[in-house]
């Protein structure tokens, strides 16, 4: 079941490559006055410690307020701190796809499995937002297609994107538990109890921020223990069966709210996570070592009712 590996070096796919580096901005204020640099950037961005942020001062790295931040030294009552991270190389992405449907001003493309869509997680030029600015300046486009929402990086299938600024935001209002829309994923996981053909079961367990130690907060299931919680969010989805094997169930997936990494979650929540997922465990454990950008899950975008479009987008035959 495991999905095959890709030759970055193959057509459709770009390779590793250095990008043009970038500079990060934090703001504080009253509250954080007399609070060292380091330990305030520690704090914040989990993927780096007190002595990584203190090399990135003697590297020349960091501005406070504009000027030049020589060492280590207290916060100001107000501060704007900028970090300008220098080049590094992002990982082999797909950079092809299908479209399913492109009217002038709505385009709808078959993602592939791997493709991130906007800028995060170690990821700046190697994703579909800035492939297709890409594609429309080697075009000679004005109207740049942008994405509505998010799919995650390893979720393939159906991504909605919008040339005008208007049909974004309304189609954005459309995505909302409120605003009418129907989106289907199919899913590989653990076999799900108490689930036949027929029969659809409902969830409305509320996805949860639980502490991480490698991003400080990460979204999850409900703790099996009591530990800190930050946020809770509800959610709601309805799973049903299309297929079971030896070696998991083949699943339909409905949800109505679009929750971070919902169906993930209340995959876990059930006892049966996505087959492969490296973060969300069983017994409703996270894997302290993993972040939920790692891949190894199947988990696709399937049908879409949307804004009076309805969408089909079947899985490749690397997902069965």
């Amino acid at each position: 079941m495991t999905p095959p590996t890709q030759d970055a070096s193959a057509e459709g796919w770009r390779p590793a490559a250095l990008n043009q580096g970038w500079t990060y901005s934090d703001r504080t204020g009253q509250r954080e006055q007399g609070q060292m640099v380091s330990a305030l950037l520690a704090d914040r961005h989990r993927h780096s410690s007190i002595e990584d942020w203190k090399q990135r001062i003697q590297r020349g790295e960091l501005r406070l307020n504009g000027a030049l931040l020589a060492c280590d030294q207290p916060l100001p009552a107000a501060a704007e701190l900028h970090w300008s991270r220098p080049p590094w190389v992002e990982p082999a992405i797909p950079d092809s796809w299908h479209v399913i449907h492109d009217d002038g001003d709505v385009l709808v493309i078959h993602k592939p499995s791997g493709l991130p869509v906007m800028p995060g997680g170690g990821f700046l030029e190697h994703t579909l937002e800035r492939l297709l600015v890409q594609r429309c300046l080697d075009a000679c486009e004005e109207q740049v297609p942008k994405p509505v929402h998010r799919l995650g990086r390893f979720t393939s299938g159906l991504q909605v994107c919008a040339r005008r600024g208007e049909t974004r935001a309304r189609l954005s209002r459309a995505f909302r538990p409120d605003g009418g829309s129907c989106k289907l994923y199919q899913a590989w996981a653990h076999r799900v109890n108490d689930l036949d053909p027929g029969v659809t079961l409902r969830v409305d367990t509320d996805v949860i921020e639980r502490p991480h130690p490698l991003l400080g907060w990460v979204w999850g299931p409900e703790p099996p223990a009591a530990v800190t919680v930050r946020r809770r969010l509800q959610a709601h989805s309805e799973v049903s069966l299309l297929e079971r094997t030896s070696e998991g169930d083949r699943l339909q997936v409905a949800i109505t709210t679009g929750r971070p990494h919902q169906i993930r979650i209340h995959l876990a929540q059930l006892g049966s996570p996505l087959l492969g997922d490296p973060l969300y465990l069983q017994n409703q454990q996270i894997n302290e070592q993993a972040t939920p950008g790692d891949g190894g899950y199947r988990l696709h975008a399937w049908r879409l009712s949307l804004d009076g479009l309805s969408l089909c987008c079947e899985p490749g035959a690397s997902f069965g």
